[in-house]
């Protein structure tokens, strides 16, 4: 409900463009202003949530406009100042100067913009015709340029040129010398001299705007370094010359050079993008660009002037383009605590996609320090006094404590806000004189990112805190993993050492049927409130849930909302002639038998209600692991082909029935359970149909239904009969994989095998093989199925791009023996020792892991596959001794991996505790003592990981393994 956002839109409904326009209309106004807008968009936005269906506890909404939320952030802020992580520096920031203040990296949005590219000599002091060359994309901070700087192993050129007849010496990179010439227009051109990048080091230069910005000349008293060449790495050879401009007032990287060679930051630039000095005085930056060329052009120092299409970065609200600029800014120190970040999100967070992860802590190590101060007014003033006479510090944790440090009574309704808050001074401790609060605000992203523990009043109360906190759950956009979900852990690491949240979850977005981000200037935006209009809002909600995975982005299509749709009108004609027949019959679930009504159950009825209970299985599952989208399809597909198309159409007769038979009532009675279960998991999905069909149908029949379908238990999973639901489906995945398997073989299906070996865990598959083995041996064509666990082993492979450059000649006899050997000896090996010996004709050779792949071979005889209870096999073979040999093999190899992670010494001992399917479990047991000895662990333990966590897929098993310090525990 705070941000620049929200000033913008303000700004335009009252007219005003600037802070001087702001400061005129009075701050106080403006503020009421902002909250007016504030408020009056909530209930938009709570209007709007409704209709999508959205249950919140839309009576208590958390603001982040009121007083307790505002103390939560000053107690978050103060504890961040009691760490020594708050500072105030000269930093180089991005800055917006409409919004006249500084932006962090993640309020930033990069758009492609044209800007001149620009060719400039600088006339080498000294020399005569001798130049050095820069090119830019930014003319209007070459007032500020104060160096050149040029990589210090990089090969550099003097070239001579001839310029309309003239003479001259450039001075760039030898790789970029064609590109520029050619780009310039020169033809007559010669590399005289080459020399390295470090030879240039100290070369002086004219700096070409000495007169128009007099304190240039100064600059040349007072340092130095300015005005010469200086080495450094921040040099590309993708574009332009190899020589770069450095103006430390307005770049980063600059920011830094300058710091090392001791150079000014200069920054003649105000906060309203315009020069406060020089000749171009008054002037915005990108409106002197053109002066500057023509100035450059005027002097003969401009050799090219063209236009450049690049990605620039813009204010993520008003959308202006940003520049550069050197400030004094409040900023957390994020560079000090950014390991304990990705420790902490490594040991308590799990990502949604896992994939995810990565790209966040990559994204942590990167980041620069938060500059969390904005020269903006509505949002939270930071809660820093300073005394004006001594600038002592203090920093207000809460209103409490304000009130008692202030200088005069502070009463108990006073806004926090902007200007309020500024007209409360304190005393100073130190010297007794006046403090003052400074003038900043918080960026907008230090409200949102203390949203787990203010939304429950923290600190101000702890209840619910201690029994919520941290949060089971976040959900958020694919843009906002280096924005929220990065700004929370950063406090919540600040003010309580671990994440605010277990899980993350990251969404995609919505585009068009093409694919194309929708836009108001393409005029392919497609409202939520116009489908909600055609189709309902439920049919909108499922099927942005039935779509895809949910950080996968969305192309809309109006013909697939319109098939979820005819699944809720299935649902509905199921519904009424359901109600319909049972309303004629006086059928009522209470006056029935059920022992008597359940021994008249037909396969068809038993089966609906298994598919109903497997149903909740798998949407139980979809939610708990964040697939959504499979529970959603699995419930269309039940509403579709299980309740309408299978069983309605087998029970249908059934209703037609004139008298009380037996079958008519199961019917009804099936039908009775399986809504009643059904809705229950429809509330998920469909809120407002789920509702009205609940309240016609069930409620009716059941007097101590709860008033709401949202007010129901989750159902449970009571009946689910697997020989009907599974065994055909496990016999045709049986026969699937077989001939898959005699595919890859190419032995064809009319040719006869010996047998197929099943290698599974499960009893139903063996029920389902013992039930229909005759169609199994037809199908496959076997004259057996055996049950076994087959063994496996592992298979050499050289890599000769990896051997053939240090063995050479011998690499050939290296590789054949390599094939001959026992690959599981030799991983082992590599595994243990980093490298194993192998022995040619008495000769040794070094085998090192990229020396060879290792490929899962099965005996000569046998050729199988996965399926999804386990493998099927072709006449294929191994022991169960073996098989256990290789997992426990597998074990050791990720301990071992994890353990370098760790960086741990190879004598240091270790707890190991896994989490594995019980199967793989019960291959390993007897393996335990050989997994201690290789990955040196004490103990290893089942049932939870622990410590450093990783998950490894092996071979087809999901398995977690912790290892923890033998010191450490």
């Amino acid at each position: 409900m705070h941000g620049l956002p929200i000033e913008v839109l303000v700004e335009k409904e009252i007219g005003i463009v600037s802070k001087k326009d702001i400061e005129k209309f009075g701050v106080d106004k403006f503020i009421e202003k902002c909250k007016e807008f504030a408020l009056r968009n909530l209930k938009i936005m709570e209007s709007q949530f409704k209709r999508l269906g959205v249950w919140m506890d839309w009576d208590n909404p958390y603001m982040t406009i009121k007083k307790q939320w505002i103390e939560a952030e000053w107690w978050t802020f103060k504890r961040a100042w009691e760490q020594g992580l708050i500072g105030r520096d000269l930093r180089v920031v991005h800055w917006c100067p409409r919004c006249e203040t500084a932006l962090a990296e993640h309020e930033i949005e990069y758009k492609v913009l044209e800007d001149p590219a620009i060719y400039v000599k600088f006339a080498v002091e000294g020399k005569e015709n001798e130049f050095i060359v820069i090119w830019t994309t930014t003319p209007w901070t070459l007032p500020a340029n104060v160096a050149v700087l040029v990589h210090p192993d990089f090969e550099y050129a003097k070239v001579r040129v001839k310029v309309n007849g003239v003479e001259e010496f450039w001075f760039m990179a030898k790789a970029r010398v064609p590109v520029v010439m050619e780009e310039v227009g020169v033809q007559e051109y010669e590399i005289v001299e080459t020399f390295s990048g470090s030879a240039l080091d100290g070369l002086r230069y004219v700096q070409p705007f000495l007169d128009e910005y007099p304190k240039q000349k100064e600059f040349r008293k007072r340092y130095g370094r300015v005005h010469t060449v200086v080495l450094g790495e921040f040099v590309t050879l993708e574009e332009g010359t190899g020589c770069v401009h450095i103006a430390p007032g307005h770049g980063e990287e600059d920011f830094e050079i300058g710091k090392r060679y001791d150079l000014p930051v200069y920054c003649p630039v105000d906060k309203d993008g315009k020069y406060f000095e020089g000749a171009w005085k008054g002037y915005f930056v990108k409106v002197a660009d053109k002066e500057i060329i023509k100035n450059l052009q005027e002097k003969g120092l401009l050799i090219y002037s063209g236009r450049i299409e690049h990605k620039y970065p813009t204010c993520w609200r008003c959308k202006t383009p940003l520049i550069f600029r050197a400030t004094e800014q409040w900023f957390l120190k994020v560079s000090e605590i950014k390991e304990k970040i990705i420790a902490e999100n490594d040991k308590h967070v799990e990502w949604l996609p896992k994939w995810v992860k990565k790209r966040y802590e990559d994204g942590v190590r990167n980041v620069g320090d938060w500059v969390i101060s904005r020269q903006r007014y509505w949002n939270v003033p930071i809660p820093l006094w300073v005394c004006e006479n001594c600038g002592h510090i203090e920093v207000m944790g809460s209103f409490d404590e304000l009130k008692q440090k202030a200088k005069n009574p502070v009463p108990d309704d006073l806004d926090l806000h902007r200007p309020w808050i500024d007209m409360v001074l304190l005393r100073c401790p130190k010297c007794g004189g006046d403090m003052r609060r400074i003038p900043d605000v918080l960026d907008v992203w230090f409200d949102s990112a203390i949203a787990s523990w203010a939304s429950l009043e923290y600190p101000a109360k702890k209840d619910l805190f201690e029994e919520l906190w941290p949060a089971d759950l976040i959900i958020e956009g694919q843009d906002q993993v280096l924005k929220w979900f990065y700004a929370q852990q950063v406090l919540s690491v600040v003010a309580f050492g671990i994440p605010p949240y277990k899980r993350v979850a990251m969404h995609g977005f919505v585009l068009d049927a093409a694919g194309s981000k929708m836009s108001k200037s393409l005029g392919n935006i497609v409202m939520p409130e116009d489908v909600i209009k055609k189709h309902g809002a439920d049919s909108l909600r499922m099927y942005l849930l039935s779509t895809t995975l949910p950080w996968e982005d969305i192309r809309f299509k109006w013909e697939e909302v319109e098939e979820v749709r005819s699944a809720l009108d299935i649902l509905w004609n199921v519904f009424y002639m359901v109600s319909l027949y049972m309303e004629l019959d006086k059928f009522h679930p209470a006056k029935i038998d059920v022992e008597e009504v359940e021994k008249h159950m037909l396969p068809e009825d038993k089966w609906l209600l298994s598919r109903v209970n497997s149903l909740i299985k798998v949407v139980e599952d979809s939610v708990v692991n964040f697939y959504i989208a499979k529970g959603v399809r699995a419930t269309m597909h039940f509403i579709v082909e299980d309740l309408s198309r299978w069983y309605g159409k087998l029970v249908r007769k059934r209703f037609w029935i004139e008298k009380d038979d037996p079958v008519k009532l199961v019917a009804y009675y099936t039908m009775y359970k399986v809504f009643k279960k059904l809705l229950a998991v429809l509330a998920l999905y469909v809120p407002y149909v789920s509702e009205e069909i609940y309240q016609r149908l069930i409620r009716p029949l059941d007097e101590n239904a709860p008033e709401s379908v949202h007010m129901l238990n989750w159902p449970e999973a009571e009946y689910i009969d697997e020989d009907l639901e599974k065994k055909m489906e496990i016999v045709k995945d049986i026969v699937s994989t077989a001939a898959a398997a005699r595919h890859k073989a190419k032995i064809k299906l009319r040719w006869p095998i010996k047998r197929i070996i099943v290698e599974t865990s499960d009893n139903k598959v063996r029920e389902a093989v013992e039930t229909l083995r005759d169609i199994i041996k037809e199908l496959v064509n076997t004259k057996s199925i055996e049950f076994a666990t087959v063994p496996k082993r592992w298979k050499v492979k050289p890599v000769m791009k990896s051997l053939g450059p240090r063995y050479k000649g011998e690499a050939k006899i290296v590789a054949e023996a390599l094939e001959k050997i026992d690959g599981g000896k030799l991983r082992e090996a590599i595994e243990k020792d980093g490298k194993y010996v192998l022995v040619v004709n008495d000769k040794e050779y070094e085998i090192l892991e990229g020396d060879v792949e290792l490929e899962l071979e099965l005996p000569e005889n046998l050729i199988g596959g996965e399926f999804r209870y386990g493998y099927i096999y072709v006449d294929k073979e191994l022991t169960p001794e073996l098989l256990s040999e290789g997992y426990a093999r597998e074990l050791v190899r990720r301990i071992q991996e994890m353990r370098k992670e760790l960086d741990l010494d190879i004598e240091e001992m270790i707890y190991v505790s896994m989490i594995l399917p019980e199967d793989l479990k019960a291959l390993i047991e007897s393996r335990l003592d050989y997994i201690s000895t290789e990955t040196r662990a004490i103990e290893i333990t089942f049932g939870e990981a622990k410590g450093y966590v990783k998950k490894w897929k092996i071979e087809g098993y999901e398995v977690t393994i912790g290892i923890e310090r033998e010191k450490a525990k």
